[in-house]
């Protein structure tokens, strides 16, 4: 059956998008199904019947997880390996020891990088933060000053690196080099932390949050349980090494030589995080006394965290097919190619526009990714650096209608007005920093 062409696209995506929002903030709907029924409005206001719109939509969820599945679910394994054994409050209890309280914002910083490529952002964020309290407790700092950089550390992770979810759907989506985006991720990472720290520390002093104490407890682990530093900061920057080694080797050697074939197989994704999974099991988990069944168990709810997560972006994969499909996405293609505005730039305003309006990083970036795929090729602008334009443009603004926004008020005991001039304005200082590191990396790249 042909497809009719609508003279407005643009209006289609605009109201397609509304939608979502609406769907999402004021009926309060699931985000996979608030995304699969906009989908189904695109693409029969785009022209297509409603069961080639539903073919569309099958082959948009099914594109988009076939490699996903594997990556995110070893990811949160791995997360839940790194959690349970106490790996990530002994990489943080050790760095704050080897640095001093002097420099315990810097060691904090980097217990909130390594602690957040394998955790997801809620869930590094409640192991870490009764430890941020404590530190802030024996030490006498502002508890601000302290927990601020590392959530910092947390929340670009999140936004920029793989194997987060978001990042790497985007990557898959744009054929992005995975290897490539956590190098330039990390590369464009530092600026915005570096400014973070300076500004936050006076910055903050200003605030004397009253944690409640129920939030100071949390599970205790003996020192004679915990693995030790050099086996949790290896188990936990394993996928890192292996992919970032992976794409160093790849650049420096000859395409077709044995060395280049061997690094594109420890660094692909997939086996990269199997094989980070199957290390710490053994590492994290035999070694530490667990049983393989109390093991298993332990990984099987680690899968069912993240099941949410994956339908979402399987729903965020269907509208971006059903764009496609109805060649909508090709007129906005062409529309955005007439534009003087950088393709990161209109990457960024249109992932921050969504994250505003819904509140959700994950949402923002894959809605956003949808609509700018076709620049990614007609632009010559490289894939890699729009992923990282859209992760930090999905981080922008912080407030409301964003489950980090009130995991920091209520933890922190901290008013509305307070959060918003804490959380909401470190959030959009590390997005809007995050963007003209890109911007500067680009004139490089």
């Amino acid at each position: 059956m042909g497809k009719k062409r609508k003279p407005m696209p643009i209006l289609i995506v605009s109201a397609g998008v509304l939608l979502l929002l609406l769907l999402i903030t004021v009926a309060r709907l699931n985000a996979f199904i608030a995304f699969v029924l906009v989908s189904l409005f695109v693409g029969v206001a785009g022209g297509l019947p409603i069961l080639d719109t539903v073919r569309a939509i099958e082959s948009g969820v099914g594109k988009t997880l076939s490699s996903l599945v594997m990556i995110l679910g070893f990811g949160a394994m791995l997360g839940k390996l790194v959690a349970d054994s106490g790996a990530a409050l002994q990489i943080t209890q050790r760095l704050v020891a080897i640095f001093g309280i002097k420099n315990v914002q810097w060691a904090l910083i980097i217990a909130g990088f390594i602690v957040g490529i394998p955790l997801f952002y809620s869930v590094g964020f409640v192991i870490l933060v009764p430890l941020v309290f404590t530190i802030a407790a024996s030490t006498g700092l502002p508890l601000l000053y302290v927990g601020i950089p590392m959530l910092a550390a947390l929340s670009v992770t999140h936004g920029f690196l793989p194997p987060h979810p978001a990042p790497t759907a985007i990557a898959e989506s744009f054929n992005a080099d995975v290897g490539k985006t956590l190098l330039l991720g990390l590369l464009a990472a530092l600026p915005p932390i570096l400014i973070i720290v300076p500004l936050f520390a006076k910055w903050s002093k200003k605030y004397d949050p009253q944690p409640l104490e129920e939030f100071y407890q949390t599970e205790e682990i003996p020192e004679s349980k915990m693995p030790s530093l050099a086996v949790s900061l290896f188990t936990a920057s394993l996928p890192v090494i292996l992919i970032g080694l992976s794409t160093v080797v790849r650049m420096v050697t000859p395409v077709g030589s044995g060395l280049h074939d061997w690094a594109g197989i420890i660094g692909n994704p997939v086996l990269a995080m199997l094989a980070t999974v199957l290390v710490a099991i053994y590492l994290l988990g035999i070694k530490r006394g667990r049983t393989m069944d109390h093991i298993m168990a332990s990984l099987v709810k680690a899968i069912s965290s993240i099941t949410m997560v994956l339908l979402i972006i399987g729903g965020a994969g269907a509208l971006k097919e059903v764009l496609v499909e109805s060649q909508v996405s090709e007129y906005i293609g062409k529309m955005l190619e007439s534009s003087t505005i950088s393709p990161l730039v209109l990457a960024w305003l249109i992932a921050a526009a969504i994250r505003v309006s819904v509140g959700s990083a994950t949402v923002a970036g894959l809605t956003a990714a949808g609509i700018v795929l076709p620049l990614v090729t007609s632009s010559g602008t490289s894939p890699e650096l729009m992923v990282l334009a859209i992760g930090a443009g999905s981080i922008f603004l912080s407030h409301v209608n964003d489950g980090g926004f009130w995991l920091f008020k209520e933890y922190f005991n901290l008013s509305i007005k307070e959060t918003l001039l804490t959380w909401s304005v470190m959030e959009t200082t590390v997005s809007i920093v995050g963007l003209f590191t890109i911007l500067l990396i680009d004139l490089f790249v």
